[in-house]
């Protein structure tokens, strides 16, 4: 959503390296710079002048740190006026003393209400609480059976009106929320999530319906449903619900999408309620509290870390990727190795959002585009090759190249440009774990040697770090997908 955005602050900070000391107008001139960027970005006008103006205070007449330069120091003010301008701080979720913790789901039919309740029930099983879902929805067709199939696949069950009720569309959603918190008690189920009906737009019917509610199960979170393809309609849409609800905090949704992202820049300062919970993507995982500090850092190219650590803790075993890490650096990882790494890493969402967390990622590589069929034809070969050429390369050769591009459907040039780079990255990866002690040989796969003295990955002995040499920028860009050799597989 905010690659535009990330762009425009890149272009922005390259123009200021090289200076000694920034002047008043060089200050001015960035502010500019950084104000057409936020009103591009569909940024909110007040909240625009609001953040021009707190990093004008800061920037204007500082004493610039001796340890960075003029550009270093003026994205460092960015940075936390942009997170403070997201909302600071994480939401932290507190429990009720006496459960259960009731949450309210409102929002304009479309925003994505019954799909982010199940998220949100999801979310909460992870935490280790036992949700209830409930179906106050009875006015859109179909809602309460959708949001049963959701609860189905997430392990949650649903409480609303009989069906012939619900076929009728005469139900009570009020008399529906109340006896789900008493089932809930029953059940000695702690936290209660109900989802109300939406419009196409604000009426007094809906509002009244949603305030109904509320008053009768006395939610402990009220989180308003928005779309952030929507724009400043969503900042519009958040603070009219607020006048009647007083909303806890705002769920957006799409953030995955193609829009400029003012909305999640603006609800914050405008509504005065942080973003509670991020909607990333279509499949019920994609889901999870809103870090304002991950997302700032994210816009302005300094990636992501944490949630790529996050991602990688729950898609990757950790003994099985330390073995992994251990043979890559010892020369002895394998297209087996390779094709269990792939498919952890396609548990951890689409590649291309993965190289936008990574901090310093050229423009150029943060948006290659990795479509999954590549990721496919890549698995479609190494499924197609014997064992034995899985854990040594060098035995494809031009027969076996026809043999395993006629069972993946592919091309010999596709298989050969594929153990290619494979044996590339391998070299690389071996270089970076430093020269090696004794004499040549290979190892087993469980860690024991086969001939010569190398360390074992069990018994791996302590890098020396004055030895221990990274590849250069170019030499690792030379090992890039379509670098030189054409963009038909990635590396």
């Amino acid at each position: 959503m905010f690659e535009s955005l990330t762009d425009r602050f890149d272009g922005i900070f390259a123009r200021l390296r090289g200076k000694g000391r920034l002047s008043e107008a060089d200050v001015d001139e960035v502010l500019r710079e950084i104000r057409l960027a936020l009103l591009e970005a569909d940024v909110n006008l007040s909240v625009v002048k609001s953040l021009q103006g707190r990093i004008r205070e800061r920037a204007v007449g500082a004493d610039l740190s001796q340890a960075l330069n003029p550009a270093l120091q003026v994205k460092k003010i960015v940075l936390e006026e942009l997170t403070e301008t997201l909302g600071g701080e994480t939401l932290r979720i507190t429990y009720a003393s006496k459960p259960p913790t009731v949450v309210l789901m409102a929002g304009l039919q479309g925003s994505g209400k019954t799909t982010n309740s199940a998220k949100l029930a999801r979310w909460f099983r992870s935490q280790g609480r036992n949700p209830l879902l409930v179906g106050a929805d009875l006015q859109r067709p179909a809602a309460v059976q959708q949001l049963r199939t959701l609860a189905e696949r997430v392990g949650v069950p649903v409480y609303s009106a009989p069906d012939d009720v619900v076929a009728s569309g005469d139900g009570d959603p009020v008399q529906v929320a109340a006896g789900a918190v008493a089932e809930a008690r029953r059940l000695g189920r702690d936290v209660v999530i109900v989802d109300t009906a939406g419009r196409l737009a604000i009426d007094t019917e809906l509002m009244d319906q949603v305030r109904r509610i509320s008053d009768e199960v006395r939610p402990d979170y009220t989180f308003l449903v928005v779309d952030a393809m929507t724009g400043q309609d969503a900042v519009t849409v958040a603070e009219n619900f607020h006048a009647t609800l007083e909303l806890d905090g705002v769920i957006l949704t799409k953030l995955d999408g193609d829009a400029r992202g003012g909305a999640a820049l603006s609800v914050k300062e405008i509504v005065g309620r942080p973003i509670a919970f991020a909607s990333t993507g279509e499949l019920l995982e994609d889901f999870d509290l809103f870090h304002p500090d991950r997302l700032a850092g994210r816009i302005l190219g300094e990636g992501d870390l944490a949630t790529l650590i996050e991602k990688a803790e729950t898609a990757f075993e950790e003994e099985q990727a330390e073995a992994a890490a251990a043979r890559l650096l010892d020369g002895t990882f394998t297209f087996e190795d390779f094709l269990d790494q792939m498919q952890a890493l396609k548990r951890m969402g689409p590649i291309s959002g993965l190289m936008g967390m990574l901090p310093g990622v050229p423009k150029e590589v943060r948006d290659v585009e990795i479509e999954d069929h590549q990721i496919a034809r890549i698995e479609a070969i190494i499924r197609s090759m014997t064992p034995g050429e899985r854990t040594d390369p060098d035995l494809i050769d031009q027969s076996r190249r026809a043999r395993i591009a006629k069972g993946s459907g592919t091309s010999s040039s596709d298989v050969s440009q594929l153990v290619a780079q494979f044996k590339q990255m391998r070299q690389m990866m071996q270089q970076m774990g430093g020269p090696k002690k004794g004499r040549k040989g290979k190892k087993g796969r469980k860690g024991k040697e086969k001939r010569g003295g190398r360390v074992t990955a069990k018994g791996a002995a302590p890098i020396d770090k004055a030895s221990f040499a990274l590849p250069t920028l170019e030499e690792m860009e030379a090992q890039l997908p379509g670098r030189n050799r054409g963009p038909e597989l990635p590396g």
